[in-house]
């Protein structure tokens, strides 16, 4: 049998995947949200909603918080989508009919098959349905066109469906075409960063339920380690199981302020090591050749991607990865002047 640990109630309640039945802090929000998707259990469209702000923050789990409830109190079908993992229409249409219980192909199915395939299904559907695209900047940067076909979708199907949207770029619309912003009738719904109070109520109320006990002061030094790297609260929930494990090593039966001193030079924001491990296969060559460079002119960089690379793309898809890094605070991509020829582009490591 698994002996109790002195130090951990439920492991899991630290876990940055852990749900709470509270979302402290993010109540406005949290209704703003629910009522804007409370027309589809009336029969009616919900109003589409953007959702932005800094990394964790507390929007993704805001959405999946009044997700939840739609789906345990109302007749609404909401369906998550990350568009790491889905990153085009065709992915994101598989992720729907799957998640109505129905097969469908990936692969070898044009985009025209995949949306009949998809209305079909929706429209034996007696429910609404909203979906949430998280990290929508994938989407919009592999298939820009993805976005009006969705946008679209409540003129096709006959009942009520809506989409979410979360990003931590406020103007990731800005650039997309004009059809689609014709199309997108969004409102906006901002999430600022916590404040040290706040943060320390949000790590105060997890200790509770997943630490049996923790020394004084604990808690604010975790909390004000999360707001020094960002106001991130997973890098909190980090801190507090990082501190449970060296207490639990030194057989003690609490966490003190020397456990956490131990460990904060090892808690580091977590959005940059997510990131490169989700970026696609060009993006990590052109990145591992940064890395090595640590300074390098784009042009030069291009064709040492080129001899890497297994299938090159074209200099102007290159052009949007190097965007996309940027964007993603992974590199730093400036202009300079070199010489005669003018301005180049300056890349370098971050």
């Amino acid at each position: 049998m698994k002996e109790e640990s002195k130090i951990f109630k439920k492991e899991e309640i630290l876990s940055t995947e852990y749900l709470p039945e509270l979302l402290p802090h993010r109540e406005n929000q949290i209704k703003r949200l629910a009522n804007n998707i409370l027309p589809a259990s009336e029969g009616r469209n919900p109003q589409n909603t953007f959702i932005f702000g800094p990394p964790g923050i507390g929007k993704t789990a805001s959405a999946r918080f009044v997700f939840r409830e739609f789906e345990d109190y109302s007749e609404v079908r909401t369906i998550y989508i990350n568009c790491w993992d889905y990153r085009t229409l065709i992915a994101i249409l598989t992720k729907i009919v799957i998640e109505f219980g129905s097969f469908a192909h990936r692969k070898g199915v044009s985009k025209d098959e995949s949306l009949e395939r998809t209305i079909e299904i929706l429209n034996k559907k007696n429910m609404g349905v909203v979906a949430c695209l998280d990290e929508v900047d994938q989407l919009i940067l592999n298939d820009k066109e993805s976005l009006y076909n969705l946008l679209r979708m409540n003129q096709y199907v006959k009942i009520p469906f809506g989409l979410i949207f979360i990003s931590n770029d406020p103007h990731v619309f800005s650039k997309v075409d004009p059809r689609i912003k014709s199309s997108l009738n969004i409102e906006e719904i901002e999430f600022r960063p916590y404040s040290l109070e706040e943060m320390k109520d949000i790590l105060k109320e997890r200790v509770n339920l997943g630490i049996w006990t923790v020394e004084e002061g604990v808690v604010l030094l975790c909390a004000n380690h999360a707001i020094q790297n960002g106001g991130d609260v997973r890098i909190g929930l980090d801190c507090l199981m990082k501190a449970g494990r060296i207490a639990e090593s030194k057989n003690c039966d609490k966490i003190k302020i020397e456990h956490v001193k131990e460990i904060l030079g090892s808690v580091k924001p977590v959005k940059p090591k997510i990131l490169r491990e989700r970026l696609n296969e060009d993006e990590k060559v052109i990145l591992n050749i940064v890395d090595k460079k640590r300074q390098i002119f784009s042009g030069d960089l291009y064709k040492e991607y080129s001899k890497t690379a297994k299938m090159p793309v074209s200099d102007r898809r290159f052009r949007d990865f190097l965007n996309h890094l940027a964007k993603l605070n992974l590199i730093k991509v400036e202009e300079r002047r070199r010489g005669v020829r003018g301005k180049k582009r300056m890349v370098t490591k971050i």
